[in-house]
């Protein structure tokens, strides 16, 4: 296929969300489809009520995909998450009780109210594609994406994710309020016209699992020249040497940034990358991954602000030539 066609797939699959889900412009929705494809997991922070399993529903359905969601609380133990083996009297044998992480979308609902030890299930998941449970491995069928959320206002009987599970998320993202009243009323003439409080109901596939993992296999031949890479290269870097900066990006967020990059290309109905791809997601991708000194915390700096500033003072390349990549 060629790159308009694959554009096609991905505008298409856009269109689809947003004839169901309202938001102010549509760059969350392509942030999203940018992780999908570059196979990323998604940390939603967000206060409740903002429809983030909704739209988790809407993905799964419009992709033919398997979805299932789980209620994160403190007494959930890894085998709630994994599964386990039980004894069949009737086979006289242990077989495997199949969790809820064996799906393609897995909800994370209020992953932070999970205690540390639960959390963990979900690092090997996230990092391999495969889980342990007692001594045998099995692998998760792809594609498979984790979509987390925590909500930032209610820390009480909460754990915050450890350093190595941020770093496992490709990208953290907020969905926000709605900016006018004419955008929150679109909201409610929608739900009058679906007469039901589930519109995915009868919602139907526009693009094929099998589809999916070609986008996503298509989304490494897209082209990035050595000056993109230097350019990656020194938003990270900065990122570890700024003075606000305690922790900076780990080189697992530079092959994030890249990744995103590329998928954001192929949304974009380009087959190389260029500095304002790279631009769309890096703070997006980066934030999450650093931590600041407590004195810049106490001030009131945050992440989000410190990677613009970063991203904003890098010089941009201005040579990025297209070469022959026997793809397109």
């Amino acid at each position: 296929m060629n790159i308009d066609q694959l554009q096609g797939m991905c505008t298409k699959t856009i269109n689809e969300i947003e004839k169901v889900f309202v938001t102010g412009d549509n760059s969350v929705i392509k942030k999203i489809l940018c992780s999908f494809l570059a196979g990323g997991h998604i940390l939603f922070e967000d206060n409740p009520g903002l429809g983030k399993t909704l739209l988790v529903k809407i993905l799964a359905k419009i992709t033919g995909c398997e979805w299932k969601r789980i209620q994160f609380t403190p007494d959930l133990m890894p085998s709630d998450i994994l599964g386990t083996k039980i004894w069949k009297s009737s086979s006289s044998v242990f077989e495997l009780e199949k969790g809820p992480i064996f799906t393609n979308f897995l909800l994370a609902d209020e992953i932070n109210r999970a205690m540390p030890k639960t959390q963990s299930a979900l690092l090997e998941a996230m990092e391999e594609r495969q889980v342990s449970i007692e001594g045998t491995t099995h692998t998760l069928k792809p594609p498979f994406i984790v979509m987390a959320t925590q909500n930032p206002i209610e820390m009480e009987g909460t754990y915050p994710l450890p350093e190595a599970q941020m770093d496992r998320f490709m990208m953290k993202l907020s969905l926000g309020y709605l900016d006018n009243d004419e955008m929150e009323c679109k909201v409610l003439k929608r739900r009058v016209s679906w007469k039901k409080d589930d519109p995915t109901i009868d919602m139907d596939p526009v693009i094929t699992m099998e589809q999916i993992l070609m986008l996503q296999k298509e989304v490494e031949k897209i082209f990035v020249d050595d000056n993109i890479l230097m350019y990656i290269t020194q938003i990270i870097r900065r990122t570890r040497e700024n003075s606000s900066v305690r922790l900076g990006a780990s080189p697992r967020g530079s092959l994030a940034l890249l990744k995103l990059s590329r998928a954001h290309a192929l949304i974009s109905g380009r087959d190389y990358v260029v500095p304002d791809d790279v631009k769309f997601v890096a703070v997006d991708a980066l934030a999450h991954r650093v931590i600041l000194h407590v004195e810049h915390l106490l001030e009131g700096r945050i992440p989000t602000a410190v990677i613009k500033s970063i991203v904003n003072k890098i010089d941009v390349p201005c040579d990025y030539t297209r070469e022959n990549t026997g793809g397109y």
